[in-house]
């Protein structure tokens, strides 16, 4: 019996994978708490003025967010970057895995952006965009200072990948 190739190498063992900040679970996890507190609310009140039914929905909520955090985490740690000669990967996700290789020649812009949480805990995010809106490539929880310097290395390899078209 043959096995088929592995569409997802080099997953692990044949690049050198970059985590993201482990500071971004605890901004990962402020947005789902603030989310299930909204949530929570809105069913308690709306339990209240219409239907006892709607005090189950914000039970549920409380524990699809509970369940959520726990998971959080792991799937925080499935995030990666590395850095190669000519393009940058970009992997993700538990389930579904995501592997995204982006070439620097087709690099359009790189755009560094970093909300309220992520400034205050001293992240920013890392988006590479390309011609084709779908290979964009996104990579969250960075350090400030790394996302400066992958974002002006990404520029400079871009450019000079650029020149020899």
């Amino acid at each position: 019996m043959t096995v088929a190739p592995d569409p997802l190498r080099p997953w692990p063992d044949t690049v050198a994978w970059r985590p993201i900040s482990p500071r971004y679970f605890l901004v990962r996890v402020g947005v789902l708490a603030v989310w299930v507190f909204v949530l929570t609310v809105a069913s308690l009140v709306a339990g209240l003025l219409v239907s006892g039914w709607f005090v189950l929905l914000a039970l549920a909520i409380v524990v699809l967010g509970v369940v959520r955090a726990l998971f959080l985490r792991r799937s925080l740690r499935a995030w990666g970057y590395a850095e190669r000669a000519e393009d940058l990967l970009v992997r993700h996700g538990l389930l579904v895995r995501r592997l995204s290789i982006v070439p620097y020649a087709r690099m359009q812009f790189v755009d560094v952006t970093a909300g309220p949480l992520e400034r205050a805990a001293g992240l920013a995010t890392v988006t590479l965009h390309t011609a084709a809106a779908a290979s964009d490539a996104t990579v969250p929880g960075l350090d400030a200072a790394e996302a400066t310097r992958l974002r002006d290395r990404l520029a400079a390899l871009g450019e000079i990948r650029e020149e020899g078209l």
